[in-house]
């Protein structure tokens, strides 16, 4: 498919061009690939730090000339193996793209380089009353969350990147550079080309800038913990509160095991028992309204009360607690390590799929903590086994495709956010049967030399 004297061509021309900023270290090339899971590490032939679009743009004639493959790099905390390179070729890394360009704050909109990362954007934006709201966990950069389509914590009020994205600028494999979107807020004007690009994974163009939608920092925020008895008495009242229309601004389900990972990992007291960890946003009447109600539901489902608090450090170590998940369920087993999956299901089929997939931990020996999204019915299932445990390997795979067919028979998709990558391809045409081939299509019309970001995507 690509030959080893065509991509060594590339990288020769592009080390004329490019000098100390092109890098051949082994370890510099393993670190531009996969690197947080189970999945194989496979790294590039080179790694290219560039500076602008313009030599964005330089380093794709060269690739494309020479049929050498390309991939995207932000910070490369993607969990499905998105910027490995099985055919190796040249990575990108977009880290020096990093400056806010401009904050439009009538309009409530800014347009930044893809190399700035979710914490820094905000850490721009804090004596603006503005905020990016999108919070996937990892301090992921936004070129990064917007080719997978990321989500996370706050998804439920905020939406996903798919709705935060008004335009961008893209490098299309042959070097052209174009833009799509704009500042408006709608527009009737031709396809939607930014939100294909969005969720493409870097297999359609390379995102040098983007507009994004901020949000004004809300006048009140509020949140807390509640345990249940049950996976499935969590789940409701989840269900109850999304169908009453309260307004949560984040809602995660931990189940046991993660709460005693994160107990140990993050020096917390939590009862060792479903959890529900939730936030509101609004004003101060607005607020106390939500947890008014969101208190009395809770009460429906637990003999436990809901206990909330607005101080700042009391929530920011909740969640701070939250985003650690993953290392805390690493400690779980020193030195393993996990697939890190994800799936969606319509909220009311939640607490079935949840519970089914529970049984199926238990009754196969697996150590899989949960947490999940569960707002927006989305939920994560981290697997452990260690390095060389081939067995509780192929125990794992086969779990993660029967996560899979139980999300897909109750009408959910093989990722709520995670994306395709490598780690789910072999699902994606269980989902979408032929429309699969359609998207090849788009793929070969983008890209016809198959140079961006290959053997992501499709089997």
């Amino acid at each position: 498919m690509f030959q080893q004297e065509d991509i060594q061509l590339a990288v020769a021309t592009l080390k004329q061009q490019f000098g100390e900023r092109l890098s051949t270290s082994i370890s510099v090339r393993q670190q531009h690939a996969h690197t947080t899971t189970l999945i194989v590490n496979q790294p590039p032939d080179a790694v290219v730090f560039a500076k602008d679009v313009e030599e964005v743009s330089d380093i794709l004639k060269t690739c494309y000339q020479t049929k050498c493959p390309v991939i995207a790099f932000g910070t490369g905390s993607s969990l499905e193996g998105h910027v490995n390179a099985p055919f190796g070729g040249i990575s990108i890394d977009m880290s020096k793209f990093d400056k806010v360009l401009k904050v439009n704050h009538e309009d409530l909109d800014a347009v930044v380089q893809p190399g700035v990362t979710r914490e820094g954007l905000n850490i721009y934006l804090r004596d603006t009353g503005l905020f990016f709201p999108l919070d996937p966990g990892a301090n992921a950069s936004v070129g990064g969350m917007a080719a997978t389509r990321a989500s996370g914590t706050n998804a439920v009020r905020y939406g996903t990147m798919k709705d935060n994205v008004l335009g961008m600028q893209v490098v299309l494999a042959d070097g052209r550079i174009i833009r799509t979107g704009g500042r408006s807020r709608k527009s009737a004007a031709g396809y939607d080309l930014t939100r294909l690009f969005v969720g493409s994974e870097g297999t359609l163009g390379i995102i040098t800038e983007l507009n994004l939608r901020l949000h004004s920092i809300p006048e009140k925020i509020a949140g807390g913990t509640c345990s249940f008895p049950s996976i499935r008495a969590s789940c409701n009242a989840v269900i109850q509160t999304i169908q009453c229309g309260i307004p949560l601004a984040r809602i995660e389900m931990l189940d046991p095991l993660q709460v005693r990972a994160c107990n140990a990992y993050s020096k917390l007291e939590l009862p060792e028992t479903p959890l529900l960890l939730v936030e509101f946003h609004g004003t101060e009447e607005s607020v106390q309204d939500d947890l008014k109600r969101f208190t009395e539901i809770c009460a429906d489902y637990s003999s436990s009360p809901f206990q909330w608090s607005t101080n700042p450090e009391e929530r920011s170590k909740l969640w701070k607690a939250r985003h650690n998940a993953l290392w805390a369920s690493y400690a779980l087993i020193p030195g393993a390590t996990g697939v890190a999956t994800d799936v969606c299901v319509p909220i009311s089929k939640l607490a079935e799929c949840v519970e089914d997939t529970i049984a199926d931990i238990e009754a196969h020996g697996l150590t899989a903590p949960i947490i999940g999204h569960v707002g927006d019915g989305n939920f994560h299932v981290l697997p452990l086994a260690m390095p060389d445990d081939v067995e509780m390997q192929k125990k794992i795979n086969a779990f993660s495709t029967r996560l899979t067919k139980r999300s897909l028979a109750l009408g959910g998709t093989c990722t709520g956010e995670h994306g395709i990558g490598q780690g789910k391809s072999a699902y994606l045409r269980d989902e979408m049967g032929d429309a699969v081939d359609l998207m090849a299509s788009i793929k070969m019309t983008f890209d016809p030399k198959n140079i961006l970001n290959p053997g992501k995507l499709f089997v």
